[in-house]
């Protein structure tokens, strides 16, 4: 009994001075495990006299309880302040600025083609697309184009050396040729127009680059007029350069459209006169080009043009994208300058 009274006088300063739940386990063991004093003093209880049993194993088991309580209270107390110190290593500090990362935002020439392609799907329009590598059936013979215009020189038109030799594989010049696929696919009425990359022989300058964009559009259906083109072109310039716009149409000539057009639109920055930096002081800006489709057209395609009737246009995106924001010159569209660039979100 004089053991077990030492025992546990000694208990507290041993299970207090554990610092963690490791060293608490180890205490636990000595104190109460199977090879503990306590456990010695119950396997020796049967050696007793029968009179001393009871009481020796009422005072062992009291020692137990005590013990097992203060290591238990010692035990929540290591796991609070555990609790505590891992929650305080994972604290986050609210005072610091957050992480903010710039958002992205689409490219000028792709943000413009998506606001033209929106102005027309307003009108009833489809958006299509074509093959950039295209054969000079489609490219050229498909739109009325003969094999002896300069444009099917190589001075102009890039050549691929690929595919069937019978035919001409080039980088297409325009996004015209899906007129012809098109048309070729589907029976009027037919009302799409067709962004794209297109290529062209040119050298690089302030307003030329041998890869550009292009939007064509086509509208085909009975009894269409050039009053129809003229206020569809007219309401595309209202919608995209303000509603102020005014147009007026000069006659030129596109093999697959006759009679055949180039659009001008009111300068937005005089009324003429002057010198302004935009028009250069005429007043008018040229945009596009465009006319009634080439009977030729319809003829190639399996149209009866004594039916039907239609218009194309084709804008550059760069041309009018250059005109609307100002941009000068052309290269600033492809250089990735984020100076130029972020300007237009």
């Amino acid at each position: 009994m004089e053991s077990l009274d030492a025992l546990l006088k000694k208990a507290p300063t041993l299970v207090k001075g554990t610092s963690t739940l490791e060293e608490l386990s180890e205490a636990e063991a000595e104190l109460l495990g199977r090879r503990s004093v306590v456990a010695e003093f119950q396997r020796g209880i049967g050696r007793l006299p029968p009179e001393e049993r009871p009481a020796v194993g009422k005072a062992i088991q009291e020692a137990r309880r005590t013990l097992g309580k203060l290591i238990e209270t010692q035990r929540g107390r290591l796991e609070t302040e555990s609790e505590r110190l891992m929650l305080a290593s994972d604290r986050v500090d609210v005072s610091l600025a957050a992480l903010e990362y710039q958002e992205g935002y689409t490219h000028l020439i792709t943000s413009t083609i998506e606001e033209v392609c929106d102005i027309f799907i307003g009108l009833g329009y489809r958006v299509v697309g074509g093959p950039e590598a295209e054969s000079g059936t489609y490219n050229f013979d498909a739109l009325n184009t003969p094999p002896t215009h300069p444009s099917r020189l190589e001075s102009d038109t890039l050549y691929l050396d690929w595919g069937d030799p019978a035919d001409e594989i080039l980088l297409r010049t325009h996004t015209s040729p899906m007129q012809a696929r098109y048309m070729e696919e589907h029976d009027p009425p037919v009302y799409v127009v067709v962004p794209g990359k297109v290529y062209r022989a040119d050298t690089p300058d302030a307003t030329h680059s041998p890869v550009f964009h292009q939007i064509e559009g086509l509208a085909v259906d009975e009894d269409l007029t050039f009053s129809d083109l003229r206020g569809t072109l007219a309401y595309f310039a209202r919608e995209f350069f303000g509603s102020e716009r005014r147009i007026r149409m000069l006659p030129n000539f596109f093999p697959f459209t006759e009679p055949s057009a180039e659009m001008h639109a009111s300068c937005f920055s005089c009324e003429g006169g002057g010198q302004c930096r935009v028009c250069g002081g005429v007043g008018w800006i040229e945009l596009l080009g465009c006319g009634m489709v080439d009977p030729n057209v319809f003829e190639w395609v399996g149209y009866d043009p004594s039916k039907v009737s239609g218009f194309a246009f084709g804008m550059g995106v760069e041309r009018i994208a250059q005109v609307r924001h100002g941009v000068s010159p052309l290269r600033h569209f492809f250089d990735n300058d984020l100076r130029v660039l972020s300007q237009f979100r």
